[in-house]
């Protein structure tokens, strides 16, 4: 219950979804949380869930697809509690289209969003434990579909794929300095990118081929991966991709295998 205890987490798009999930699992487990969105008044209601659960917590409005966003969000986060443990990368949107139809102005929005973000924000809070001499977790979060993409979405793709590198890329370079960088796979989880797949019968017919378990993700299962990796249980765990699926990706390379089978 408390793997995290009084440790300080910045949660960004930690207002709804996959990220309120996490943030909450992160507050079960003991943290702090600065909840960071670009929507003020969704963040400062995960915020009073956070105080709920009896830890201290702050909403900030930021746009974490540009610096000066990030670095205010750095800042409020540390001047608030005196330090910073855990950055949780969760910002993400989702334009999908038929590729002949997206547009500059789309494939710069999603790649801003969910992959120029966690560029900056893995710089700026190692830059701040650098200069502290201090350990530090970043966790990405990235999708399922940076391993096996969908048509009519390449910029959420490509974004999703670059998270994944950029992971294995920064782990690398920090290192050194003692800061661990691990990114979090979901599969389909409920949150307001699938809602409206959901309402679709067919969608609702494939989900026992596309999903083993028999169920879709919850925030909270994603939430709980993160308190794994960014407590001391994963003290020796950087670099990876945890995938957060319920069997999705092993059952999708088997229904392509099938195609291929004798008899």
């Amino acid at each position: 219950m408390n793997k995290l205890a009084n440790q300080v987490a910045i949660v960004t798009g930690g207002a709804c979804g996959i990220g309120r999930g996490i943030a909450l699992e992160l507050a079960n487990a003991g943290a702090h949380i600065a909840i960071v969105d670009i929507d003020p008044d969704r963040a400062q209601l995960a915020a009073e869930e956070v105080h709920k659960i009896g830890r201290r917590s702050i909403a900030i409005q930021a746009d974490v697809s540009t610096r000066e966003g990030v670095a205010r969000m750095l800042r409020t986060t540390v001047a608030e509690f005196d330090g910073l443990n855990i950055l949780i990368n969760n910002a993400g949107i989702s334009r999908s289209g038929p590729f002949l139809d997206i547009s500059d102005e789309s494939w710069d929005l999603v790649l801003n969003t969910n992959l120029k973000s966690v560029f900056m924000g893995t710089q700026e809070a190692a830059r701040h434990w650098v200069k502290m001499g201090q350990p530090g977790s970043v966790i990405n979060i990235s999708s399922v579909d940076d391993a096996m993409p969908y048509p009519n979405n390449p910029h959420y793709n490509a974004s999703k794929a670059g998270v994944k590198i950029l992971t294995q890329s920064n782990a690398l370079a920090l290192a050194e300095h003692h800061i661990r960088v691990n990114c979090i796979g979901p599969g389909i989880c409920d949150s307001e990118l699938i809602r409206p797949s959901m309402a679709d019968p067919k969608w609702q017919q494939g989900l026992s081929i596309k999903i083993p378990w028999g169920r879709i993700g919850q925030p909270a299962d994603i939430g709980k991966a993160a308190v794994f990796l960014a407590s001391d249980d994963a003290e020796f765990i950087t670099g990876i991709t945890l995938y957060v699926d319920g069997g999705h990706m092993i059952s999708a390379h088997e229904q392509i295998m099938k195609q291929f089978r004798p008899g």
